[in-house]
């Protein structure tokens, strides 16, 4: 007669002490392809797990950027040689504010419970990792959010003010420059003539209110309906290039910032003066000739992560001396929605999508 043992042998109980522990995870948008808004997905992900150095955000809103689009699209912008690799699924996004939700040990000046704003390793856009519910951020990216500010506008700026800062106030590192030999030096802005195309953009609004700070007197080119709010955040001087072309009716300008960039931004310097300067946002300059003829500086840069930064711009914005411009708010959920947006154009300030 078989024992009790082994009857049980053909169909043992497994041992739940050395059962797998099922992975933490949380909600975010993951692209597990290539392609237009309708490659987001919203699903599970694991939740990050911090590493010396970083601190776990809780995440409240995120800000969407022209980098996560050209992420998503596969990089058909920029050129074949310049298309970095990806490993898919990986989630989007730079710009997040929100909670600590813990520190590693050996990181000072953040405690569980504060509030937090920060760009997200950028430009290594595959670990930024910010459309979702957490995100792991090494310390030196955050700043302190704003008081008096919230989430969604702390989100709105990190990526557009930092443009903005490294473009025209500091530069703030001593990375190779991508895009040219030397690196990328503002100018003194002080009583200088600024003209800042794609002015109620991202960049464009924050450097319009930057500019006016430095003590510029500020020339704005948008389309006629976005001619009250600028004119509200400071513009001088607004030129509505749906019925004028700045080119036709500017000269002697210091500075042109153009946030569009591209090919046709060389169309800009006929609005300089000799010993003027041009800061394209995006690729495509090829008019070096003709710069060189007009004594004209051209010169642009890759924006990085810095929170020291960001903490002076958050003390710009706790004063209100600066303010984040809201064109919509999306549910992470509807992310594909948010790109969508985007895409139509003529947005006013900043897109986010709101997690809490």
């Amino acid at each position: 007669m078989a024992t009790r043992a082994e009857k049980t042998q053909g169909n043992s109980i497994p041992d739940l002490s050395q059962a797998a522990t099922p992975p933490i995870t949380m909600k975010a948008v993951r692209l597990h392809a290539f392609g237009g808004p309708e490659v987001l997905r919203y699903e599970e992900a694991p939740k990050p797990e911090i590493k010396a150095g970083e601190v776990l955000v809780r995440v409240h809103a995120v800000g969407i950027n022209p980098p996560d689009w050209y992420l998503r699209d596969g990089y058909k912008s920029l050129p074949p040689e310049w298309r970095p690799s990806v490993t898919m699924p990986l989630i989007l996004g730079t710009d997040v504010s929100g909670v600590v939700e813990a520190v590693a040990p050996d990181v000072q000046g953040f405690t569980v419970g504060e509030e937090v704003f920060g760009m997200v390793r950028f430009p290594s856009l595959e670990e930024s990792r910010a459309y979702a519910e957490y995100v792991a951020a090494p310390a030196t990216d955050l700043a302190h959010k704003p008081a008096g500010i919230s989430h969604v506008q702390a989100a709105g700026a990190p990526m557009s003010g930092l443009t903005v800062w490294q473009y025209l106030i500091e530069l703030g590192h001593a990375e190779v420059n991508p895009f040219q030999p030397e690196p990328h030096r503002p100018v003194p802005l002080g009583g200088k003539r600024v003209l800042v195309n794609g002015a109620a953009g991202g960049v464009g609004h924050l450097a319009v209110q930057v500019a006016k700070w430095q003590g510029a007197y500020v020339i704005a080119v948008a389309s006629g309906r976005q001619e009250a709010l600028l004119r509200e955040l400071g513009t001088d001087e607004f030129i509505d290039y749906t019925k004028t072309p700045a080119e036709e009716v500017v000269q002697e300008v210091d500075l042109v910032l153009d946030t569009l960039g591209g090919p046709s931004t060389g169309r800009f310097l006929r609005t300089l003066k000799r010993g003027g300067a041009l800061f394209p946002v995006f690729l495509g300059f090829a008019d070096a000739e003709e710069a060189a003829q007009r004594g004209i500086t051209v010169s642009m840069t890759q924006v990085r992560s810095n929170g020291s930064q960001l903490a002076e711009l958050g003390r710009l914005l706790a004063a209100g001396t600066v303010r984040v411009v809201i064109d919509s708010t999306f549910p992470l959920a509807q992310a594909r929605q948010a790109h969508e947006r985007a895409a139509h154009g003529h947005i006013q300030g900043k897109i986010v999508l709101t997690v809490v």
